[in-house]
């Protein structure tokens, strides 16, 4: 499905009129779930995810039959301020990892049952420093919106974005720094594994963004432009797609988290159709999702990134889903009562 924008203005637009959630179907799920073989809440959170996902399916009986990872792969110019361990080439050889198999999220997709698409974005052509002005122009920041918005299968029924970019998080502290306030050294973290050194060059580097483009940052969606990346741009990208198509997410950790932001900054209710699949170790995450008031499903002390901690969590919704649809209800099972034995 071809991108139907063509400017930031014509994208806020169409995420602003994205449909609500299926209340009826929710409501008819719900019904189903009290009247389960189980005490009532005795499953816990896998209720209330089962309900969602009832929600944003339009389904009383709701099914996990066509889960989608897209791992998108883009390069950063604030590499220039020496905020990685790793040279940008890393980027490619990693997505060529990705495409032989070879890669963390391979085999997690694999696992999890997921059709996995690896996207890269011009890894040719890192985008601008932001230390010196924005990290793209408009036009490029809506090719990379673009590009996110038609990874999305056509019969995808949940959706799980991830990330390859050296500098990435360097990207993300700035956009949350932009968005929530605070400075660079409330949002850096050691991302790939920098020393003291390193990160201080990250923080510094943040906080020259934030001042180079100061005048740019009261838009949500000019943060993204002037902060983020391509790869960044593509998740938010695939998001507000899902949202338009009332597909289920599930989030990854802080680099795909940073980019959901601006949509949520730039529309209330924008990421409504997402949960928070993990809590990453990388430390303002946790800030970030109490921003969002997002609750993480996992905690297993991940931060590879790839969509790697939300690929974890793709079988925790299956089971959720599975109990809801599959379970029998105390009259199908000819068990007396309504709280179960």
């Amino acid at each position: 499905m071809a991108a139907p924008f063509d400017t930031l203005d014509t994208f806020r637009s169409l995420l602003a009129g994205a449909p609500a959630p299926d209340a009826e179907a929710r409501a008819q799920a719900a019904e189903r779930n009290g009247q389960l073989t189980k005490p009532p809440g005795a499953l816990g959170r896998l209720e209330e995810l089962a309900l969602w996902v009832a929600g944003w399916q339009g389904a009383a009986r709701p099914r996990i039959a066509a889960p989608q990872i897209i791992v998108f792969a883009g390069n950063h110019g604030v590499c220039a301020q020496g905020v990685s361990l790793f040279p940008a080439e890393v980027t490619a050889q990693m997505v060529g990892n990705f495409e032989s198999g070879g890669a963390a999220i391979n085999q997690l997709a694999k696992a999890a049952g997921a059709r996995l698409d690896v996207v890269p974005l011009d890894l040719d052509t890192p985008t601008q420093d932001f230390t010196q002005g924005p990290a793209m122009t408009e036009a490029e920041v809506v090719a990379a919106l673009a590009t996110g918005w038609e990874a999305v299968a056509e019969d995808a029924d949940l959706l799980v974005v991830g990330e390859m970019g050296i500098g990435n998080t360097t990207a993300a502290a700035a956009i949350c720094a932009a968005l929530a306030g605070g400075t660079g050294s409330d949002w850096a973290g050691r991302g790939t594994g920098v020393d003291d050194a390193g990160l201080s060059r990250k923080a510094a580097a943040v906080d020259a963004g934030l001042a180079r483009n100061a005048e740019a940052l009261s838009d949500p969606l000019h943060v993204l432009r002037c902060l983020g990346g391509r790869e960044i741009a593509a998740m938010a990208g695939a998001i507000a797609r899902a949202r338009v198509d009332r597909i289920p997410v599930i989030l990854d950790g802080f680099i795909c988290t940073a980019a959901a932001a601006p949509l949520a900054h730039a529309v209330p209710g924008a990421l409504d159709h997402t949960v928070a699949g993990h809590l990453s170790s990388e430390g303002a995450h946790a800030r970030l999702l109490a921003a969002l008031d997002k609750r993480p499903i996992l905690d297993l002390r991940l931060r590879l990134g790839e969509g790697s901690g939300a690929a974890v969590a793709i079988p925790v919704l299956r089971a959720a889903v599975a109990c809801l649809s599959d379970m029998a209800t105390f009259a199908e099972a000819s068990v007396a009562g309504q709280t179960g034995p």
